[in-house]
């Protein structure tokens, strides 16, 4: 597939709770949207073949965009595939999403894959919201926060 990104990080937590945060809403809701932007999730049902569906709002103009797919791999703590798609049509196509997590010594070792970005979609931009993206999963993630 063209126009893909492909990020690395290596996150001070465990495979278990980096998982949690892309198939819980709240939390996927919380970490996933870049600078600028807030996110509802609509609908996720995270089971292989379940869908998902969320919109992005720019907290400046007030303009949003929803995008949806469907899962196709959930291993647990290990990998994750999904698809989406935009809702508006002069974003056509679908991309896929594949995370993969690796236990190493000092926390966990993070995967980013996205290819099918739309054309008329920046690489560049497309990295720059992964990389504020990720910023916000390693605050979600990392704290070990007692009861």
């Amino acid at each position: 597939m063209s126009n893909t990104v492909e990020l690395h990080r290596v996150l001070r937590t465990s495979p278990e709770k980096i998982y949690r945060a892309f198939i819980e809403q709240d939390a996927f809701a919380r970490w996933l949207p870049p600078c600028g932007f807030t996110a509802k999730v609509h609908e996720m049902d995270a089971r292989v073949g379940g869908n998902y569906k969320m919109s992005f709002t720019n907290f400046t103009t007030g303009h949003s965009h929803s995008f949806g797919g469907t899962y196709k791999e959930l291993e647990p703590y290990s990998r994750i595939r999904y698809t989406a798609r935009f809702d508006d049509p002069n974003l056509p196509g679908q991309m896929q999403t594949t995370v993969t997590l690796t236990q190493v010594s000092c926390g966990t070792e993070l995967q980013v894959t996205q290819e099918g970005i739309p054309e008329m979609i920046p690489t560049d931009a497309c990295y720059l919201g992964w990389q504020e993206s990720l910023e916000y999963l390693a605050m979600l993630v990392e704290p070990e926060i007692p009861q």
